[in-house]
């Protein structure tokens, strides 16, 4: 099944300030991680609802059921990437397999190296949500977060950590790594959220 998260009119898709640049760039902070698939596992952790940890190997993490989202890409630097197809392991997939407590509003989502960024379980939980492993029907590149991503099409594309390695549910809402250092928590593309000042009561942690 393949979801259409916005407008058909790529001019009525950009969001204010944005523009589409030629190719494709690709930013990431640090370096790029080597993937060992014999160690590599995701984990779901914090605020589950057995209170257990669940952890998956990479055979079991891809080998789980897979969907295609049809989605475009807004970098809070001003660039969008416009009709990208991802692939890959839905939240709703994820959350039946490791669900979270009844009290879970928001999530952490963690990666290589110890980056994080949280998003509120609304955002998470959302159908076009998913832990891309494809980009146009091919595995994702590394320096685009290979072997897992995850996609959250509607915010700031800081929210799809690359290099994801677990999800831990949260009780209380946590700044992640550029929330800390004065990126918006919400980051909304559509309302231009792109820093902490601009934050309205409610928006951030208390």
């Amino acid at each position: 099944m393949v979801e259409q998260s916005e407008p058909p009119q790529e001019e009525t898709r950009l969001p204010p300030g944005q523009y589409v640049p030629r190719g494709r760039p690709v930013i990431h902070y640090g370096r790029v991680p080597t993937f060992r698939p014999a160690t590599w596992e995701f984990r779901v952790m914090g605020a589950t609802a057995s209170g257990e940890q669940y952890r998956f190997t990479w055979p079991e993490f891809s080998e789980l059921p897979r969907t295609t989202v049809l989605a475009d890409f807004h970098c809070v630097t001003k660039f969008s990437i416009m009709g990208n197809e991802w692939r890959g392991v839905s939240t709703a997939t994820l959350m039946e397999l490791a669900p979270p407590a009844p009290g879970v509003k928001h999530v952490m989502v963690w990666a290589e190296y110890g980056y994080s960024a949280n998003m509120r379980m609304s955002d998470f939980a959302r159908p076009h949500t998913l832990f891309a492993l494809e980009l146009d029907e091919k595995p994702i590149s590394p320096e685009r977060g290979f072997p897992v991503r995850v996609i959250v099409p509607h915010l700031y594309a800081w929210k799809s950590v690359k290099w994801v390695r677990a999800v831990e549910y949260l009780l209380e809402d946590r700044r992640g790594f550029w929330e800390e250092r004065g990126y918006h928590n919400v980051a909304d593309p559509w309302r231009e959220q792109r820093y902490s000042y601009q934050e309205e009561p409610g928006e951030g942690p208390p």
